[in-house]
């Protein structure tokens, strides 16, 4: 009996020592796993596939005929008539307001007086020039004539034919002749004089009356052009004054050509470089929800404009680093009617397409520090510790890349990509189809070393899809 209970304490012992035996093999290869998947990063990954890639560019802005007119004050003074109302349509010269004239109109009238005055005295100037020039020539005759009387009276003298009283009445008289002609001479120079300066004073009272003309021309308000009136600030029996330095003048009203209608839209100075004249664009306004218009881009701003004030870059004295933009204006092709300046629109320009591009989606690019790449080797950190900032920046060159998983593992491929749609961007080198890209988590992504460890769960990115 006591043999059979050694037996069983011996059985009893052995089974002990293998229940110990597979409990610890078990910790064993438990531990394990524990301790592999520690080092295992859970992603989410895409396939790169070739599609047909557009570019686009959003802009917000509002609607803007192509040619508008601010009409302002030429003129200090009371308005008397409006002619018109906001929402009129008008004809190229319709008379649109009227500004008190009283005192441009009566020196208007003076000017005129002045100048006809002015060409009275030159008829008279004239006509007197005429009889100075007529009695210079009689006067000349009567000269020649006392002249040869004279000629006749001295060889009458030389000869004693006649007495020498006679001779010198004939030479008085010859010489009072000659005087006389000096006299109309004279005169005919004054009667030049006298014809220039009236004929200066017609000029002096013709650019008069053309600036008291013009003066009064101001105080009229004439459509340059078929439009529709867009916004009338001012009422009969308001004041308007004309800009002065610092100061700008009175605005009496808005004039637009609507039949041509174009969204001005500011574009970030990041896109501006895509944007091209004749890109096609599609215009949404706030005002027509549902509705997309088609459009084309016209006209591209040369100078950035700061984003907080509207203000040229050029123009401003402050050395702010600040957001700018770029004004774009694109031109509808068929606007809709019933359009009104000021509207808000939003303006898609599609700046590239292509078909056929190698595509991964944009979230799946990073940058990493070529000394981290080959620093790293699989397995000697943990794969997803972040990357502990280095003391100096210098001699640190970034690589562009995406991580594909090969044999489980992350490896980044350095890539250069091309044009970039609204979810994907093209990939010109560096990645073939259907490689398996890593696009997630964000913060994976941030902190994945080279040669990690990963596990594929797709499961979280459905249902976000889903979802959306």
């Amino acid at each position: 009996m006591c043999a059979a209970k050694q037996e069983w304490m011996g059985i009893g012992k052995k089974v002990a020592i293998g229940i110990a035996a597979v409990l610890l093999l078990g910790g064993i290869v438990g531990f394990t796993v524990v301790q592999s998947r520690r080092n295992v990063v859970v992603v989410q990954t895409a396939k790169a596939q070739r599609q047909e890639l557009t570019s686009i560019v959003s802009a917000s802005g509002e609607i803007k005929p192509k040619n508008y007119v601010n009409i302002g004050a030429n003129a200090f003074g009371k308005i008397t008539r409006l002619f018109v109302k906001e929402g009129d349509r008008v004809k190229a010269g319709a008379m649109l307001a009227q500004i008190e004239n009283v005192q441009p109109a009566a020196d208007v009238a003076a000017a005129r007086a002045a100048l006809a005055a002015a060409r009275t005295d030159a008829l008279a100037a004239d006509a007197a020039l005429k009889t100075a020039q007529a009695n210079l020539v009689r006067a000349r005759a009567d000269a020649e004539h006392a002249r040869l009387d004279h000629v006749r009276a001295e060889g009458l003298y030389q000869d004693e034919l006649i007495a020498k009283q006679d001779y010198d009445a004939k030479k008085a008289a010859w010489d009072a002749a000659a005087a006389v002609v000096d006299q109309c001479q004279a005169q005919v120079f004054q009667a030049k004089a006298q014809l220039d300066s009236a004929n200066r004073r017609i000029t002096q009272n013709e650019a008069t009356l053309t600036r008291n003309t013009d003066v009064l021309s101001k105080t009229e308000y004439r459509a340059p052009y078929d439009g529709t009136v867009t916004n009338l600030p001012v009422r009969e029996g308001e004041t308007v004054v004309i800009g002065i330095q610092n100061a700008p003048g009175s605005t009496l009203m808005t004039l637009a050509d609507m039949s041509v209608i174009t969204a001005e839209v500011m574009v970030d100075e990041t896109d501006i470089i895509n944007v091209r004249r004749g890109q096609p664009a599609d215009v949404t306004i706030d005002a027509i929800p549902g509705k997309s218009f088609k459009a084309t881009v016209t006209d591209i701003g040369e100078n950035a404009l700061l984003r907080s004030s509207g203000v040229a870059s050029s123009q401003s004295t402050s050395g702010s680093q600040e957001a700018k933009d770029f004004k774009v204006v694109v031109t509808l092709d068929e606007p809709p009617p019933g359009l009104r300046p000021g509207l808000s629109c939003t303006a898609k320009i599609t700046t590239a397409t292509k078909a056929g591009a190698l595509a991964i989606p944009i979230q799946a690019l990073t940058v990493r520090e070529r000394k981290d790449l080959e620093s790293a080797a699989p397995g000697d950190r943990p794969a997803a510790q972040a990357a502990a900032p280095s003391a100096s920046t210098r001699d640190k060159q970034q690589l562009q890349g995406v991580f594909i998983v090969r044999d489980r593992k992350a490896e980044f491929v350095p890539v250069t990509t091309g044009i970039s749609g609204t979810t994907d961007i093209e990939v010109v080198s560096g990645l073939a189809p259907d490689d398996e890209v890593i696009t997630g988590s964000y913060k994976v992504l941030r902190t994945l070393r080279n040669g990690a460890s990963v596990k594929i769960d797709n499961s979280s990115a459905r249902k976000e899809e889903d979802k959306t």
